[in-house]
């Protein structure tokens, strides 16, 4: 597996940005995990969004302090994932989603990178953020997700069911 960097968004990796966002709607992926809603902006309003929340004197309302991500393969520039690490949890959050968010562009799933780019993560997480525990979900039929989860450490702490009818795992990683 090729090194991957964490590179925070900017106006220039534009094309690199749509040609991910697009080969997920070719997959029929209209979700962008760990994307903080770069499949629904323009991406532009989306480099303001992520600027404003990774501010605690701008963050929206209902929203977190949190830091996004490109996931980017040094061999050949390319964005291979998106990660989005929240430094604190909110009652949504805290019920669903976790700290952290990532995903793996369909083309190159199933080759270590999610497993890294999780592990780069909790180490920005542990650092710069300051955690020292993580929680991160995700769907039971997730084979994939859930063993990225166990493999960068993850206890499982609860199962529930969600609202879309499909079991949501829960677990717990500590820094």
């Amino acid at each position: 597996m090729d090194v991957l960097r964490l590179e925070k968004p900017c106006a220039a990796l534009f094309e690199m940005a749509m040609d991910y966002k697009n080969e997920h709607e070719r997959y029929g992926e209209m979700q962008l995990h760990g994307g903080a809603l770069l499949e629904q902006m323009d991406y532009s309003a989306w480099l303001c969004q992520i600027e404003e929340n990774s501010n605690p004197d701008t963050v929206h309302t209902g929203w977190v302090v949190a830091d996004t991500f490109f996931a980017i393969r040094a061999a050949d520039q390319r964005i291979i994932g998106m990660v989005d690490i929240r430094h604190t949890l909110n009652a949504f959050l805290a019920a669903y989603g976790g700290h952290i968010g990532y995903g793996v562009r369909p083309s190159e799933r199933q080759k270590g990178y999610a497993k890294e780019i999780l592990r780069l993560a909790l180490q920005y997480a542990k650092q710069s953020v300051g955690l020292n525990r993580v929680m991160v979900a995700c769907y039971r039929d997730n084979e994939a997700s859930w063993r990225t989860i166990l493999k960068n450490g993850g206890k499982l702490d609860h199962e529930f069911i969600h609202t879309d009818g499909k079991t949501v795992q829960v677990y717990w990683i500590e820094l």
